[in-house]
């Protein structure tokens, strides 16, 4: 039976690096969920047609990192029919051998509720808007408003809201380096490793 970690928590604050850490540590596929709706809301047109019509090939396409792309994931993010045709290209990656690591906004909450460890990462909005202006050279105001902008969206979304699961371990990466965050991570997977045999 596969293992299955779960990362939650806002942009910038971590939740990527840390799975992409543990990918490597542990062997795992990863997902960078947030991926899906950036490639969606790049396609243009109709979003949910784009959502049930998404490949592979299409979380490689260029520009999905841009602050611009990510505002278009939130927005669409938040129609339901959207979320619901991209639930089940989410639970088939996560049931990959020998485990799988999703992070986004809703993993532990929606997509894999049993998953066997549930992180939500977080960082103060000051420290995540300066972590995402050096990522994309970009203005730390600018970064800071569009930051809270898609807190505020991401939160108060009717479907799949940002949310901490209710047996989450929450990782505050504000005063973290980036290996003491990994480790943190580590020692709850080994941890549910071990309860689990």
């Amino acid at each position: 039976m596969p293992f299955t970690i779960a990362i939650d928590g806002p942009a910038a604050s971590g939740k990527g690096t840390i799975a992409r850490a543990l990918a490597a540590r542990f062997g795992f596929g990863h997902l960078d969920t947030g991926l899906l709706y950036r490639a969606v809301g790049a396609r243009g047109g109709d979003p949910v047609r784009a959502a049930r019509n998404l490949t592979p090939d299409d979380l490689g396409r260029p520009g999905l990192r841009s602050a611009e792309a990510g505002q278009a994931a939130s927005r669409v993010a938040a129609i339901p029919e959207v979320r619901a045709a991209l639930v089940e290209f989410q639970r088939r990656f996560a049931a990959g051998e020998p485990g799988a690591i999703l992070d986004g906004r809703d993993i532990g909450t929606v997509i894999c509720p049993d998953a066997d460890v549930k992180l939500f990462v977080i960082a103060d909005d000051l420290t995540r808007a300066r972590r995402r202006a050096a990522e994309l050279g970009a203005d730390e105001g600018e970064m800071l408003a569009q930051l809270r902008e898609r807190d505020a969206r991401d939160s108060a979304r009717a479907t799949a809201p940002l949310r901490p699961a209710g047996d989450a371990v929450t990782l505050d990466t504000t005063a973290l380096s980036i290996d003491e965050a990994v480790d943190a991570a580590v020692a709850a997977v080994e941890q549910a490793m071990a309860a689990r045999g």
